[in-house]
């Protein structure tokens, strides 16, 4: 593969990466049932809104495809770029270019006005593909905020806090890239939630199990 080559397919991966994070499987899932997803519940086109104003299957099945939307990128391009199994020293940055430009996607699809969900599915799913030790510890943390607190935020901020902690811990030795990307991501989910600390904070958050 000469340069051109190389780059046009860096660049072609990069591309793809952010309109394959920008397809809003939440959207389409709930229009299985015949629901416009962005005019119920919290009328984010994520998994948690399709799993409560939805149905819980449909709920599952759109984490889990949004999960795809940024493990592929992640794990699956920077192979495509250097054509085989092994990661060389450049891979742990491909992985993180295009897992960010995937969660980009999600967060602000061109398809939809550049009006997307918080990006937790998708980014858990990048997570997997570039540090799975770092990911093991926020669904750990996932898990118990949301047994204590009841709260899907809650935990989601909690797990995105735990880890950039996790991958300092686990990955400085193999260089900063993904440490430091992965510092960028939970503030970036953190900021995303803003909206639902507002409402943890006035009290008017919804709690998980409790009918609206």
């Amino acid at each position: 593969m000469n340069d051109v080559t190389h780059w046009a397919t860096v660049a072609g991966l990069g591309l793809a990466s952010y309109l394959i994070g920008a397809v809003p499987f939440g959207l389409l899932v709930a229009r299985l049932k015949g629901v416009d997803i962005t005019k119920v519940g919290s009328g984010n086109i994520g998994a948690t809104n399709v799993f409560r104003s939805v149905s819980k299957p449909l709920g599952i099945l759109t984490f889990v495809l949004d999960a795809l939307k940024g493990w592929g990128p992640a794990w699956f391009f920077p192979r495509l770029v250097q054509g085989g199994d092994a990661i060389t020293a450049a891979g742990p940055a491909l992985a993180v270019a295009y897992a960010t430009l995937a969660i980009v996607g999600h967060t602000w699809p061109v398809y939809l006005k550049f009006k997307g969900g918080k990006g937790v599915a998708t980014s858990a799913g990048a997570l997997i593909g570039i540090a799975p030790a770092a990911v093991g510890v926020g669904l750990l943390v996932w898990i118990v905020l949301m047994a204590v607190s009841r709260y899907v935020s809650v935990a989601s901020i909690g797990a995105a806090a735990a880890v950039p902690i996790a991958a300092w811990v686990f990955y400085r030795g193999q260089g900063l890239t993904v440490p430091v990307a992965l510092t960028v991501l939970a503030t970036l989910i953190v900021w995303r939630h803003r909206g639902n600390i507002q409402r943890l904070r006035a009290g008017t958050e919804h709690r998980f199990g409790k009918k609206l």
